[in-house]
């Protein structure tokens, strides 16, 4: 609707006042929050980090916050590096028949290789890089309530493409972390592997890690 309103106030200057309370109400709760803290309790008992991570197991890493990371030109590191999705064919029926030929054979996308990473760099860091220099697709997508990158499509095989449960995770030296894979900071000698679930992380090994990716 154009034009002006019955009141003598145009459809533009109520919408503005609407959207000048909805902000202000946002920044309110915003404050609120922050004056609560910046962790909150879970079911267990412990508490979440400001990005909403559950505590990490003991004896596992701590998730490094992107902005906080620094990275070594000159250390250079190992890890073993492998990308695979051999669960679909497992799940060929709820694959998305136009991409059903983009399942390799053996399900390997890109086989266990030892790559080369710079002190300080993620597990998304090298994901790039291998994906970059192997012309493989690889799409992801920054989730700010996480603070971390989320891995949604390899190979043009997308979350959702083999069913509700499926997508991809990534496990470090056969755990599968519960925050995302750029703030997973790599080790010289981490075992790296990108599995395709295709059923919430419960046929890999995985059980269903909400960050875990």
């Amino acid at each position: 609707m154009t034009g002006e309103m019955d009141g003598g106030e145009s459809d533009g200057e109520v919408c503005h006042m609407k959207k000048r309370g909805i902000c202000l109400l946002l920044a309110a709760v915003m404050l609120c929050c922050a004056a609560c803290g910046s962790r909150q309790t879970t079911e267990g008992g412990g508490e979440k980090d400001r990005y909403m991570t559950d505590p990490v197991p003991e004896g596992k890493p701590a998730p490094v916050e992107p902005q906080d990371a620094v990275v070594d030109g000159d250390a250079v590191g190992r890890c073993t590096f492998s990308i695979s999705c051999e669960t679909i064919w497992d799940n060929m029926e709820l694959c998305v028949e136009s991409k059903r030929t983009l399942v390799p054979e053996d399900g390997v996308i890109f086989p266990a290789a030892e790559v080369e990473f710079y002190e300080g760099e993620s597990v998304f860091d090298v994901l790039q890089r291998v994906c970059r220099e192997n012309k493989i697709h690889m799409e992801s997508s920054w989730t700010p309530v996480y603070n971390s990158v989320y891995v949604e499509g390899i190979q043009n095989l997308y979350e959702f493409d083999v069913g509700e449960g499926s997508g991809w995770m990534y496990a470090v030296n056969g755990w599968y972390p519960n925050y995302g894979c750029s703030r997973y900071s790599l080790q010289d000698g981490d075992v790296v592997e990108w599995r395709y679930t295709c059923d919430y992380g419960a046929d890999i090994g995985g059980g269903y890690m909400a960050g875990g990716e």
